[in-house]
């Protein structure tokens, strides 16, 4: 009898206390935004680089390239995104401008680009074949533009960061929507600017006034994520292997424009 009560009480007490609603602890330190969170689900995104370098054999162009030399014949951009959303791909991100100037879209700032190629008699344009096969098969589109610029004469002067600012302003206002933006750790050496062929070096933490130059894109896309060697929304994680450490959320001091940020580690060939 006496076992019998004692179970009923612990019963009660157990019901009562099952009842009582536990607010969630607090986070201990930074944690991920919602656009963050979506992109870590995603898993898998594709990276296309296709340009100048696919018909020179070189992993980085001087910038002296002919525009001439691109001129694919068997290129299929439907082909690409169908295939890559076969095999499980959520995103694919385009290199629209490496380190060589060359610009797979016509822009109208530069003569470096598709539109003086043999590429379907100047009027190809990968950039717009790619972001509308991926809104044909589901996948999100995002873009790489170099900041580095191994062609333009005006690299190292204000009038580049403009001219920078101008081909932003293209691919996000002409191809969007565009869920991630790309940058790139490789900035300034020697190139051809413009015919000069010599070295020129910049400071890379303000030479483009990264907080205006990011916020110029954020006014275009409010959920752009932005991927460099320093996030702020996901970041290089260190390496060229794609293996990233098993803690490894912020293995970098940032500087003030990436305080407060929850960098994310993922990087994708």
């Amino acid at each position: 009898m006496k076992y019998t009560y004692v179970a009923l009480l612990f019963a009660a007490l157990l019901s009562c206390s099952s009842k009582k609603e536990v607010a969630p602890p607090a986070p201990m330190s930074a944690v991920p935004a919602p656009n963050q969170l979506a992109w870590h689900e995603m898993e898998l995104n594709a990276f296309v680089h296709f340009t100048t370098n696919t018909f020179t054999g070189k992993e980085w162009g001087y910038g002296d390239e002919k525009p001439s030399i691109f001129n694919p014949t068997e290129y299929n951009a439907d082909q690409w995104v169908s295939t890559f959303k076969d095999a499980g791909f959520k995103g694919v991100i385009l290199t629209c401008k490496h380190h060589d100037g060359f610009c797979l879209w016509p822009s109208k700032y530069t003569e470096h680009t598709v539109k003086n190629s043999p590429f379907k008699n100047g009027e190809g344009d990968v950039v717009r074949d790619v972001a509308e096969a991926c809104k044909k098969y589901g996948l999100k589109f995002g873009v790489y533009l170099s900041p580095w610029d191994r062609n333009h004469a005006d690299y190292g002067t204000p009038a580049y960061v403009e001219y920078y600012r101008n081909q932003l302003k293209e691919l996000f206002t002409s191809y969007g929507p565009v869920f991630e933006m790309w940058f790139d750790g490789a900035n300034g050496g020697d190139g051809y600017y413009g015919g000069k062929r010599e070295k020129r070096s910049i400071k890379g933490s303000t030479y483009y006034d990264w907080p205006n130059t990011l916020e110029l894109v954020r006014s275009m896309e409010p959920q752009i994520l932005f991927f460099s060697d320093a996030g702020p929304g996901v970041r290089w994680i260190g390496n060229e292997r794609g293996v990233a450490g098993e803690t490894n959320w912020n293995t970098i001091t940032p500087d003030t424009l990436f305080a407060g940020g929850f960098i994310m580690s993922k990087k994708i060939h």
